[in-house]
């Protein structure tokens, strides 16, 4: 029984220990730099949002756990679902105008859970682009229309097909008798 117990403990407790703090380990921005370098739009110390927003990989948080449903063995032992979260109330990358209108649009947190793929790099990076472009729709100002008015030949053509169409209707109809 002795064996056992010190295999247990060193091995299992070891691996055990080492896929949950990779796991929790990846819940700094540390761990999301080394997969998110080869992301598109990730730098080496954060995410490029706009030409005037970097996001820190630091501000990023990531958790990982095993992707539900069907997979096999590989479903039940590797932690491939990626759930990202960042903190738009309290991020100090972030100005009092990008703020606002985050908050506004978003809220004050951002989560983005994938489980798109099998392995969790890929997801890491799906994740990363999918943060990318919700903050950038979030921040995205919309142009204001300019109201414009009908040219005038516009307006003769309107009112040309509407009599062709009353004068159609009307030779439809059949005359009363008397």
């Amino acid at each position: 029984m002795s064996p056992a117990a010190p295999a247990g403990g060193s091995g299992g407790v070891g691996a055990a220990a080492g896929r949950t703090g990779g796991a929790s380990g990846g819940t700094s921005g540390g761990a999301g730099g080394v997969a998110g370098g080869a992301a598109g739009g990730v730098a080496g110390d954060g995410v490029r949002i706009t030409s005037s927003l970097l996001v820190p990989l630091g501000e990023l948080q990531f958790k990982f756990s095993p992707s539900g449903g069907p997979g096999g063995q590989n479903a039940n032992k590797v932690n491939s679902r990626v759930e990202l979260r960042f903190d738009i109330a309290g991020s100090p990358s972030l100005g009092p105008r990008q703020r606002a209108r985050l908050l506004d649009r978003i809220g004050p947190e951002l989560r983005i859970v994938v489980d798109d793929e099998r392995t969790q790099g890929r997801n890491r990076r799906l994740a990363i682009d999918r943060f990318r472009q919700r903050m950038a729709d979030g921040l995205h100002v919309a142009t204001p229309r300019r109201p414009t008015r009908p040219s005038r030949g516009a307006k003769e053509r309107r009112l040309s097909e509407k009599r062709r169409q009353a004068e159609r209707k009307r030779d439809r109809r059949v005359p009363p008798e008397e």
